[in-house]
């Protein structure tokens, strides 16, 4: 035998057989062809994520509010739940009930601007008349307050919290400032001093440039401090008018969940 036909030794020094030498052989060549595609389709795989990721990202967001009083545990939530699974575009939705007024409402995530817009004009509006109420809806435009929201560890752009919600406080300033235009670098410091604050995502109107946010609370009494004393404080600097409410988020955690609310996962 040749020295080119010798058989290839494994470390331990044996000599391997002709068809072990073949079957490494066979082995080596697969794993050369099949390395480039291996990685293509590990970084296909890992595109395909992020491109989800990016594509279930809020594009508009929707809160609503009727002007009814009833205990949350009398809201028939049950019944309207799976219609608004129905609802085209609605990524989540978590129930806002009102302390100390027992509005029912709630913010919605909307993977683009027209199905929000098909919402607050179709759905809502029969909702709101099968009540026999009247009712608040207000569009924001969710793609422009990303950076903002993320900054202040909004639930709405992958943030996780490591508590439950005691309370919401919705806000919203008449001012027609574009986003980008908004003071939310100098402004999120000082919130995340905010005593209970847990998470806030921005909110920019759609058409208008109100500036506002839905901001998640330890407890209802942080909460209404928030809305009643430093709100009010800060936005006095802007010489506008403005709109608070504050939400009991202990009581909308069962109905929340099967609407995929990002604030109880």
């Amino acid at each position: 035998m040749s020295t080119a036909e010798r058989a290839p030794v494994r470390p331990t020094g044996r000599t391997l057989s002709r068809r072990e030498a073949l079957g490494f052989a066979a082995t080596a060549t697969v794993a050369t062809v099949l390395a480039p595609t291996l990685g293509a389709s590990t970084a296909l795989a890992e595109d395909t994520s992020t491109r989800r990721e990016t594509a279930m990202a809020p594009k508009a967001f929707v809160y609503t509010e009727l002007q009814i009083s009833v205990p949350f545990a009398e809201a028939p939530w049950r019944k309207v739940n799976p219609t608004l699974l129905r609802q085209p575009g609605l990524l989540n939705k978590t129930w806002l009930a009102g302390v100390g007024n027992h509005s029912l409402g709630g913010i919605y995530a909307f993977d683009s601007i027209e199905n929000a817009q098909s919402f607050v004009t179709g759905y809502f509006p029969n909702e709101a008349r099968t009540f026999g109420v009247a009712q608040t809806t207000r569009i924001f435009d969710a793609a422009v307050v990303a950076d903002a929201s993320r900054d202040i560890n909004s639930v709405h752009f992958g943030a996780k919290l490591d508590r439950k919600p005691g309370a919401f406080v919705y806000t919203e300033v008449q001012v027609n400032v574009p986003f980008e235009k908004a003071p939310w670098r100098e402004r999120n410091p000082s919130l995340r001093k905010q005593p209970g604050l847990l998470a806030k995502t921005w909110l920019s109107g759609l058409h208008t440039n109100t500036l506002g946010g839905i901001d998640a609370f330890d407890t209802i009494e942080n909460a209404q401090a928030f809305a009643l004393t430093d709100f009010p404080n800060q936005i006095a600097k802007m010489n506008a008018a403005f709109y608070t409410r504050v939400f009991d988020a202990r009581v909308v955690e069962e109905a929340s969940r099967p609407l995929r609310s990002p604030f109880f996962v």
